[in-house]
């Protein structure tokens, strides 16, 4: 290992920038002669446009343009395009309704975009845009997911019967039919998974600029994945073949999933910059963010968990509704379908699984992938249950788990829906988070806090979950449409320096300093000699972008083999200029040197000549040493932890503390352990956030959106958690030459069913026997004074 290479604690190269206020987002950047857009926005959740008189605001100062539905229209532009078609169980194909750019004679949200009006200035394009008279019949809306789907509820769209986008199974109907009609005991539980807003630092902006001499255009905008941007604005929105497209994402302040998918804002800009030829940017305020980004989670389920005498699982059974939104996001279908039900077997040897969901449409911002994606509901629902069996059973939540683990002797294990595990001892994992957290001192920490009065819980959760997003090996199991490959070219310049273009993005992952880790670590040279250029779709040749914990399984391993690529170049030319054969050069220490001699050279004197065409064989090799990957991986990878939480609870007043939080993960090989611990802390921290405190309400009513501003919208502040209790166990992962797991969404799958599950063992003498996150104080209180009738998700 070098000083700066693989398992380094190396302080991360971007803070520097951003500590010093030297970041460049897209809100920083100012094209010449730029215009600003401000969007119209529904005020309503359902209604008829039967008319937009848009003639006070056209006429208002620095007003240049103002466009609507009709104006998009006839210009051919096509709608926001999903990614993904799930069937339905009938072999049928969801339901896919229009979603255009902006709304056509009706609106299905608050916050669906009418009309844009471009301005010399922002300010003026704001009073503008609040002149333009849109003539509204408003209607019934629906924005409770449970009820979506009953017949006499408003229609969201026509082409969607009863609200139904599908209603998809997965897994053995019967098996699971048959191990719940046989087991010794079943545990049922109906649970919520609310609605969450993701709230990146960084609200979403986006500059369109036409360059009529080369007719070409540039977006810059704020995404996870600039070309898969490019791919769909220019297919299905503008009709524009790729190459008159640059993307280019520059710094970005968060994302969490928000951020993947391709907004209506976007080609707007890109679309208005030719109409009016002049650059126009736009740039979200925090109120537009609740009412435009892309929102998660929000599931309702029925779980049946089946148990033999033993306590062994026989099968689980799920069905879920999930809620879409009003139009379907880029990967809004596959969501709460092939991120979710494959990964239900958990870290358990239960027989028979079987999932249905109906996915529905309902009046509210379009629902898709939130950090963890589909994985976080699982987790949930399966941790859940199983401390739900144990008490039930009265077995310790612990040890009904280890009599369920798959033992690693088992591994690679084929679960019964379709994933094979690569490898991991859960057991382990498990029983070290109970020595680390003192479980057994915790009945003496529940007196001492009886003795103050108040009430003391245990949670415990066992997570796995699968990252490296959908590679094609298994992507006909889980119904993809492509695999999620990764490119990287490593370029070794004349003076030895190195650029490395990803086509991954960074937004808070430290790409800049992993990345150039890998590269120190087999080229021997120092991170400081190593740039990584990403977020630029006319710099690095291709690339599926940074979502579901893929960078560095997919995007570091490309990056890998690329380097595999240039030592082997680079043993060519050494063996050229040495006078040996290429076979009997060895790479070692960042020299070439010929076996068994002193005769060798350093990497810089081989990078020199490879731009010196007498120095290697022409006949064999090409000036330059540059070499490209794309990487397709033959499995996930599949991060698995225990988590530990005990919390402290007011009776009086219902205030939940976290007194402790204890995690340990295995994540394979660690490159850079600051950087873990970093991540795993953010994750445990949003994962704690939706367990207590955050939630997405809108008006049963109205369809108005209710916690539209942070003054409604509770999130977690540092005085909110404890220091935690961090650290890792390491299982190689054999799909990969890096043995990395992933380990950005850990946290937030992990953390909310620890929680719950510590609060309701702290509530378990009050007849508690659930409560639905998130568990605030007046639902505690209620919890603790209304007994188990009153924890119900408000």
């Amino acid at each position: 290992m070098t000083d700066t290479g693989i398992g380094a604690r190396v302080l991360r190269k971007e803070d520097r920038r951003f500590l010093t206020g030297g970041g460049r987002y897209v809100d920083d950047i100012n094209r010449p002669n730029q215009t600003h857009a401000v969007l119209v926005r529904s005020p309503h959740a359902h209604a008829t446009i039967n008319g937009i008189n848009a003639k006070a605001a056209e006429s208002a100062p620095g007003v240049i343009a103002v466009f609507a539905g009709a104006d998009t229209a006839a210009d051919g532009l096509g709608g926001l395009p999903c990614g993904w078609l799930i069937n339905s169980k009938d072999g049928s194909p969801m339901a896919e309704p229009a979603h255009p750019v902006l709304a056509q004679g009706k609106v299905r949200h608050v916050g669906d975009p009418v009309a844009v009006v471009i301005a010399e200035t922002r300010g003026q394009a704001r009073d503008a845009a609040e002149l333009v008279e849109v003539d509204y019949t408003e209607l019934p809306s629906v924005v409770d997911t449970a009820t979506a789907a009953n017949p006499d509820q408003p229609q969201v769209h026509d082409e969607a019967a009863n609200n139904t986008c599908y209603d998809w199974e997965f897994g053995d109907k019967a098996g699971a039919d048959a191990g719940l009609a046989n087991a010794h005991h079943v545990t049922k539980l109906d649970l919520v998974n609310q609605r969450l807003v993701p709230n990146a630092i960084e609200p979403r902006a986006a500059i369109g600029d036409y360059d009529s001499g080369e007719d070409r255009y540039t977006l810059y905008t704020t995404t996870q994945n600039p070309h898969v941007i490019r791919l769909l604005m220019c297919t299905a929105v503008l009709n524009l073949p790729e190459t008159k497209v640059r993307v280019v994402a520059p710094d970005v302040g968060g994302g969490f999933g928000s951020k993947i998918y391709h907004y209506a804002e976007e080609a707007l800009v890109t679309w208005a910059s030719r109409k009016v030829g002049r650059p126009v940017k736009w740039t979200a305020d925090r109120t537009e963010a609740f009412l435009s980004d892309a929102q998660g989670r929000d599931h309702v389920t029925h779980v049946e968990l089946g148990l033999d005498k033993d306590g062994k699982f026989t099968a689980l059974k799920i069905s879920t509704v999930a809620n879409l939104g009003a139009y379907l996001s880029t990967f809004g279908s596959a969501i709460p379908t092939y991120f979710y039900a494959p990964i239900l077997a958990g870290v358990y040897t239960t027989p028979a699984i079987y999932c249905e969901v109906l996915g529905v449409f309902t009046h509210s911002v379009a629902v898709d992938a939130y950090r963890g994606a589909g994985r976080p509901e699982a987790c949930y629902l399966l941790e859940r249950v199983v401390d739900a069996a144990a008490r039930e059973t009265g077995l310790d939540p612990a040890e009904i788990r280890r009599r369920n683990f798959i033992p690693e002797s088992a591994q690679p294990y084929q679960t019964p829906i379709a994933l094979v595990y690569d490898g991991g001892n859960y057991q382990k994992n498990m029983e070290d988070c109970l020595a680390a957290a003192d479980a057994a001192g915790f009945e003496a920490r529940k007196a001492e806090s009886a003795a103050r009065g108040m009430l003391r819980g245990f949670g415990l959760c066992c997570y796995i979950e699968f990252c490296g997003a959908a590679p094609s090996a298994v992507a006909g199991a889980l119904g993809a449409r492509a695999g999620l490959y990764e490119a990287a070219t490593v370029r070794v310049n004349p003076s030895g320096s190195i650029s490395v273009m990803t086509g991954t993005h960074g937004h808070g992952q430290s790409h800049e300093t992993t990345f150039a880790q890998l590269v120190s670590e087999q080229l021997g040279v120092d991170i400081g000699a190593v740039e990584i250029v990403h977020g630029d779709t006319d710099k690095i040749a291709f690339g599926m972008g940074t979502y579901g914990s893929r960078s560095l399984p997919v995007g570091g391993t490309a990056i890998v083999k690329s380097l595999d690529k240039v030592i082997d170049k680079g043993k060519k030319i050494a063996g050229h200029i040495l006078e040996a054969s290429a076979d009997d050069i060895e790479f070692k220490d960042g020299q070439f040197a010929v076996s068994g001699t002193d005769k060798a050279l350093a990497f810089g004197e081989v990078a020199g000549a490879a731009y010196v065409p007498h120095n290697y064989p022409l006949e064999e090799l090409e000036p330059g040493l540059e070499e490209t990957t794309y990487f397709d991986p033959p499995n996930f990878t599949f991060p698995a932890g225990c988590y530990i939480c005990e919390v402290e609870i007011d009776k009086d007043t219902g205030v939940t503390r976290i007194d402790r939080f204890t995690a340990v993960d295995d994540f394979g090989v660690l490159v850079n352990p600051n950087i873990v611990e970093g991540q795993v802390h953010g994750g445990l921290v949003q994962g704690i956030g939706q367990a207590l405190y955050e939630g997405c309400q809108y008006d049963a009513e109205s369809g108005q959106l209710i916690t539209g501003s942070y003054m409604d919208y509770c999130m977690p502040k540092a005085s909110d958690v404890p220091s935690f209790a961090i650290s890792t166990n390491e299982t190689k992962s054999p799909t990969n030459p890096l043995g990395v797991r992933g380990c950005g969404e850990a946290g937030a799958i992990g953390a909310p069913p620890a929680v719950i599950n510590a609060v309701v063992d702290a509530l378990k003498d009050h007849g508690v026997t659930h409560i639905d996150m998130p568990a605030t104080p007046e639902k505690v209180w209620r919890a603790i004074h209304g007994g188990a009738t009153a924890m119900a998700a408000e």
